[in-house]
């Protein structure tokens, strides 16, 4: 009888730990943005990176030439800053490039654009609009050791 109240309150105890609502998820879902979103996406976080990574004129930036739109903005809106952008590797042997990655998802209605680099990562929402994108979050800005 002992055992049996034991279950019986190890089982109330932990049904209050299940739910089953569905509103909150931990995954984003990859998303194509075009056209003026991306290039004002794009423009945004350049811009945000630029403050954090140093003068453009000694700074070479590596990244994956991409082929999505949001891929060519970022590097036209780095290059645009000064940024000497490379992607095929090649590289001056003087030269230590800091290695970007980048990432675009999409999350109820909003576009979440992040940067990284080694020693820092950069994330913020947007809402897509027909001129582009507007800024839905502050920047968020993770240093790392």
């Amino acid at each position: 009888m002992r055992t049996l109240l034991m279950l019986i309150a190890a089982a109330a105890l932990l049904s209050g730990c299940q739910t089953t609502d569905d509103a909150l998820t931990t995954s984003s879902t990859p998303v194509a943005v075009t056209g003026p979103t991306a290039t004002a996406i794009a423009g945004d976080m350049a811009n945000r990176l630029a403050e954090q990574i140093g003068p453009a004129g000694t700074t070479t930036i590596k990244m994956d030439k991409g082929t999505s739109e949001f891929a060519i903005a970022l590097e036209a809106a780095l290059k645009g800053r000064g940024y000497s952008v490379v992607g095929d590797g090649k590289v001056a042997k003087d030269a230590k490039p800091v290695e970007l990655a980048y990432a675009i998802d999409g999350f109820d209605g909003q576009v979440l654009a992040r940067l990284s680099t080694p020693s820092i990562a950069l994330g913020r929402a947007y809402t897509p609009t027909t001129a582009g994108a507007t800024p839905a979050s502050p920047i968020s800005i993770m240093q790392r050791n």
